[in-house]
C-alpha cells in the first residue's frame, strides 16, 4: 500500500529534527551509525534505502533503550532465517506489513521495532511511520544487510477514499518513545499504539513521482486535479516540430467544399484526418510525461 517516501533533509538537519528527551530527561539528537551511507531524496521506494530510527540496545546490548540513533537501512525486509545467498531471491514482497497478522506471519517474527522518518523537515516535526527491522546475513559470509517495512493499519476515514490502509503513524514523541524503547514497554503494550490516525494533511502530487528514477522538488509537489498539464518543450522536439509546421503552411490545402459529403444514418459527417505534425506532436507531449503504474493493495 505505501509504495512512496520522501526524506530531502541533509544528514544533520535529519538528526536535529529527530531531537528527542532520554530516560533522564536530557535532550538528546540521535547519533548516526553509517552516516555515508544516507542518501537524501524526494522519491524512494522499495529496495532504495531510508532513514530508520532505532534504540541504542539492538545494536549495544548494554546501552540505555531509551536512547536512539539513526541507520539507513533498505526498505524491504529480508528476515534473518532467509537462507538464499541472494536477499532479492525473497518471493515475497515485505515493502509493507499488516498490522493484525505481523506477529503470527514467519516473515516478522523476531524482528525489531523502529519508525522511518518521512517528509521534508521545515521546523516541524516529522511524519514517523511505526516499522520493524531485521538483520540479514549472507550464508557464506560477507556485510550484514539490514532491511524494514512499513506496519500499515485500517485507513481513517479523511484517507480512505485514497486507500483501504494507510502507514501505522506514531502521533508525537512519548508514543515514539513507547514504540523504540523495548527493554521499559512490553510489545504487547506497543502494539496497542497502533491505529489509524486523523491527523495529518496531505495533498495530490503529479504521476512524475512514479518513474522512481525522478528525484526532484516536484515529486512532492501539490497539484490541481483536473489541471491539464502543459506539454514541457525540449530543445530535441522544438526543431522538428518547427519544421513540421512549417512544411504544412507551404503545402496546398484543400477546401472544405472540396472534402467528399458522407451520408449515413451512422456517420454524420467526416472525422478529421490526423496529419503527421498531428501525430508527431502528441507523440512528443506524452514523452515527456511518465507513465502511470498500477499500484498493487
Amino acid at each position: 500500500m505505501c509504495g512512496r517516501t520522501a526524506c530531502s533533509l541533509a544528514a544533520d538537519n535529519l538528526r536535529r529534527a529527530c531531537a528527542y528527551r532520554d530516560r533522564r530527561g536530557r535532550q538528546r539528537q540521535p547519533e548516526w551509525v553509517r552516516q555515508e551511507r544516507y542518501q537524501p531524496s524526494y522519491n524512494k521506494g522499495p529496495q532504495s534505502s531510508g532513514p530508520v530510527l532505532l534504540s541504542r540496545r539492538h545494536l549495544q546490548q548494554d546501552a540505555d533503550s531509551s536512547e536512539r540513533v539513526l541507520m539507513d537501512m533498505r526498505w524491504g525486509l529480508v528476515p534473518s532465517w532467509f537462507k538464499q545467498d541472494n536477499p532479492s531471491k525473497l518471493q515475497f514482497n515485505t515493502s509493507n506489513c499488516r498490522s493484525d497478522t505481523m506477529l503470527s506471519k514467519s516473515s516478522y517474527k523476531e524482528t525489531d521495532k523502529e519508525t522511518e522518518g518521512d517528509e521534508e523537515w521545515k521546523g516541524w516535526r516529522l511524519l514517523t511511520m511505526a516499522g520493524i527491522f531485521d538483520c540479514w546475513e549472507p550464508s557464506g559470509g560477507g556485510e550484514m544487510l539490514y532491511t524494514y517495512t512499513i506496519i500499515t493499519v485500517d485507513a481513517s476515514k479523511d484517507v480512505s477514499f485514497i486507500h483501504h490502509r494507510m502507514p501505522a503513524i506514531l502521533d508525537g514523541d512519548e508514543a515514539i518513545r513507547k514504540w523504540l524503547d523495548f527493554a521499559e514497554v512490553p510489545t504487547q503494550e506497543a502494539i496497542k499504539l497502533i491505529q489509524p490516525t486523523e491527523n495529518i494533511v496531505f495533498h495530490p502530487v503529479s504521476t512524475f513521482v512514479n518513474n522512481i528514477r525522478n528525484n526532484t522538488p516536484e515529486c512532492v509537489a501539490a497539484i490541481e486535479l483536473g489541471a491539464k498539464k502543459e506539454v514541457k518543450a525540449t530543445p530535441s522536439n522544438k526543431g522538428m516540430l518547427g519544421w513540421l509546421k512549417k512544411s504544412q503552411e507551404s503545402s496546398p490545402q484543400k477546401k472544405e467544399n472540396d472534402l467528399p459529403k458522407w451520408t449515413s444514418q451512422f456517420i454524420q459527417s467526416p472525422s478529421p484526418k490526423k496529419t503527421s505534425a498531428d501525430v508527431l506532436q502528441q507523440w512528443l507531449g506524452k514523452q515527456g510525461q511518465p507513465p502511470a503504474k498500477k499500484h498493487k493493495a
